[in-house]
């Protein structure tokens, strides 16, 4: 879709999904229609993988790459303030009721009834526009519109020099990058990423919190409220990560931020094993749960969509979210499905799994990953060579191309 129709239109397009899956979770009470809900769910789960690759890739391509990790964690941002939102209002005093749940379902029409309204108004990615579909007229418009008079033209060199490199090739199907060695490790980090992040243990926080906070006195009618705390330290640590990973570089985030969440594994089952022994260990887990959140949006949560979207070139870039996002949705089902076996398994000593997974990701990205801060997608690319093609070795087209325009 991204391709086909643009990354805008294809955010366009999403919406009719998302309110054509809310019309049908919506009628399916007053109809009798158990289907129905099923079949919405279905569609907003579609929904919510397109949107979720798409969004993304939209916002880096249009970002100034000294701005570039800002804005493409306006998703994270967002994100964490639906989630957020939805816990407030599906509150039982809200719209989480019995009588108001098909309301509840159907509110997800709101957020697109929103973009159709907004969305027209603004520009098609000048990088799409230029380098996928050639209509160098728009793309120059485009760039004014987001750029500015005075500072397109660095932009649209920027574009030029990528497109100069690629030579007309096209976009590349997901089972092509499997096979491209120049962006094998690329590909690698981005399988390895995106499966850490949800296998990190932090779905196995939120099952845990609520026996956390029932040990710690909280009684069981203001559970809900309290998990609003999680909701909101989520939404906090994705804005502090939007405003610092411009200046802290993507690497220093990432890394803190697995390394942060090994050490709180290490707490976090330690006090679980002692949680009925000492009446302050239940505080302690309580901690625990709140730092684990505030780690993680600080770095994984944040950071890996980010990375995504400047470690490929424009003909990759579609590809590698698609990638991404099965390898992100499948992981997610993967340890829902297994994650209470673990549980039954291993009871208290389960966050050893993931102070492992943890302790391997931090370490894979300090070997492998660069910072790409301020880096156009081109240099990134170039960093990658020595992985790729070793040491002495580079991709040689694409290099003798990058030097030719420049000497252009």
């Amino acid at each position: 879709m991204a391709i086909r129709l643009g990354r805008k239109g294809a955010l366009l397009v999403n919406n009719f999904i998302a309110i054509l899956a809310s019309i049908l979770m919506g009628i399916s009470f007053p109809a009798g229609l158990f289907e129905l809900l099923i079949v919405g769910r279905f569609l907003i789960g579609i929904n919510a993988g397109i949107g979720l690759c798409v969004q993304p890739l939209y916002l880096g391509e249009i970002a100034p790459k000294h701005l570039r990790g800002t804005l493409a964690m306006g998703s994270s941002i967002f994100l964490t303030g639906g989630i957020l939102t939805g816990q407030i209002i599906g509150l039982r005093e809200l719209l989480g009721g019995a009588r108001y749940w098909p309301l509840l379902l159907s509110s997800s029409c709101f957020p697109a009834f929103a973009q159709l309204l907004f969305l027209p108004w603004f520009p098609e990615s000048p990088r799409y526009l230029l380098i996928d579909r050639g209509d160098e007229i728009k793309c120059t418009k485009a760039l004014k519109r987001f750029h500015g008079l005075l500072h397109y033209q660095t932009e649209m060199k920027d574009i030029e020099r990528e497109q100069f490199a690629l030579n007309g090739e096209k976009p590349k199907k997901p089972w092509q990058l499997f096979t491209d060695r120049s962006i094998k490790w690329q590909l690698i980090t981005v399988i390895v990423m995106t499966m850490g992040q949800q296998l990190s243990g932090i779905n196995a926080i939120y099952f845990y919190a609520t026996y956390v906070f029932k040990q710690a006195g909280i009684p069981q009618e203001n559970i809900p409220y309290v998990t609003l705390g999680t909701g909101a330290c989520e939404c906090l640590t994705a804005l502090t990560c939007g405003l610092l990973i411009d200046y802290m570089g993507r690497r220093f985030l990432i890394i803190g931020g697995y390394a942060v969440m090994t050490f709180w594994c290490i707490v976090l089952t330690f006090s679980l094993t002692y949680q009925e022994q000492y009446s302050w260990v239940p505080y302690l887990s309580l901690a625990s749960i709140f730092a684990f959140i505030l780690s993680f949006g600080l770095g994984p949560g944040g950071v890996t969509n980010t990375l995504v979207a400047e470690l490929f070139t424009q003909s990759s870039r579609p590809a590698a979210y698609m990638i991404g996002g099965s390898i992100s949705w499948l992981s997610f089902f993967t340890i829902g499905m297994l994650f209470p076996f673990i549980v039954n398994g291993l009871k208290h000593y389960c966050f050893v799994v993931f102070l492992l997974e943890c302790s391997f990701i931090a370490s894979f990205i300090f070997f492998v990953i660069p910072e790409t801060k301020n880096k156009s997608f081109l240099e990134i690319k170039r960093e990658f060579q020595r992985l790729n093609f070793g040491s002495k070795r580079q991709e040689p087209e694409l290099c003798d191309r990058i030097q030719l325009h420049s000497e252009f």
